[in-house]
């Protein structure tokens, strides 16, 4: 299971923060410090899976930002990771070359397609085709 997702810069501004899990906002600011932290310093020839707690971080940095997974110690690693890339393909696909300014400034585009992706921390939907055009068929509503 899916604990949060994080979506953060190089200078360890969060971008993008959605919990699957309860926690205050005191720890939750606690956290978002502690994985930049732990992302940011890793070496890039170590792999994109690290020991959090009790749980694990799994990350992929992407130009400027770092997209973090915290997820259970027995799940497995590869899916979340391909998960990740799969999140910035239709990023990319649904802004045209995503940017930093674009998760800014229509950050609710991006938590409607992370929701039509995970769902209470559970991968929902992996087809790529299909949460574009369900993406689509939600931008001819607005």
């Amino acid at each position: 299971m899916i604990r949060f997702i994080l979506l953060q810069n190089r200078q360890g501004k969060t971008r993008l923060a959605k919990y699957y899990v309860p926690l205050e906002d005191s720890e939750k600011h606690k956290v978002e410090y502690e994985v930049h932290r732990l992302v940011v310093n890793r070496d890039p020839k170590h792999t994109n899976f690290v020991e959090f707690r009790t749980h694990k971080v799994i990350y992929r940095r992407y130009a400027g930002l770092f997209f973090s997974l915290c997820v259970d110690i027995t799940d497995n690693e590869l899916a979340y990771l391909e998960s990740i890339h799969l999140f910035v393909e239709i990023l990319d696909h649904f802004f045209s070359n995503v940017c930093e300014l674009d998760l800014v400034f229509n950050f609710h585009k991006v938590y409607l397609i992370l929701d039509e992706f995970i769902l209470a921390g559970e991968l929902q939907e992996t087809s790529k085709r299909a949460i574009i055009e369900r993406m689509g068929e939600l931008e001819k509503l607005e």
